[in-house]
């Protein structure tokens, strides 16, 4: 495609590459076509099936006879509304990494035009209303809050060097401070992101 030439794609050690991260690439997506979206039936049925299989009555009562859950078992009424509940799991799913992906974007300098473009189309009012609080207006200065992937992170500005700098805790309880060298609060957004991200998985409850 012609306009994935015009784009950089520096390496991560290379001085541009959080330059080139946090300059927005137009247009940011392609329309993804009927295989992709069958394509992603697919994974999202495959996880729903799981839960599904794991919150079932019938299904618990197989495990407990020690008896193989037969596919054909997954025709039974009491089945199928397990997994319609796992749907909705699946929906409150698509709904928190939606808010997370938003702010993320919105904070780092989407409008909510953009917002809603990407959203399948909505309008900036409907994505506005939908995450009030992905885009902020902010004088300069200002602390920026964050939260994604499960975690939260707030990026502040040090005067005395002219820099930005975050604190973060991931979802796993890591938690991170950064020094005062970024140069945009784009760019110390990136990096909170990226450690959130990365520290996505939550840590293991502890037993009583």
């Amino acid at each position: 495609m012609d306009e994935t030439r015009a784009v950089p794609t520096p390496a991560r050690h290379d001085e541009n590459f959080w330059n080139a991260v946090m300059t927005p690439v137009e247009p940011a997506w392609s329309e993804p076509g009927d295989d992709d979206s069958f394509a992603m039936d697919e994974k999202v049925l495959d996880a729903v099936r799981a839960l599904a299989e794991r919150i079932s009555t019938r299904a618990l009562a197989y495990r407990t006879a020690d008896e193989p859950f037969d596919a054909a078992l997954k025709a039974a009424p009491d089945v199928q509304l397990a997994t319609l509940r796992a749907l909705y799991e699946a929906k409150r799913s698509v709904d928190r990494l939606a808010e997370s992906a938003a702010t993320a974007a919105g904070r780092s300098g989407a409008s909510y035009s953009q917002l809603g473009a990407a959203w399948g189309g909505i309008k900036r009012q409907s994505a506005r209303l939908k995450w009030p609080h992905a885009v902020v207006k902010r004088s300069a200065g200002e602390s920026v809050p964050l939260r994604y992937a499960g975690g939260s992170a707030v990026i502040h500005h040090d005067p005395g060097v002219d820099a930005w700098w975050y604190t973060a805790t991931a979802a796993n309880r890591q938690e991170e401070e950064s020094e005062a060298v970024h140069g945009t609060p784009a760019e110390a957004i990136a990096r909170a992101t990226e450690f959130l991200l990365t520290h996505a998985r939550p840590a293991p409850r502890e037993s009583a």
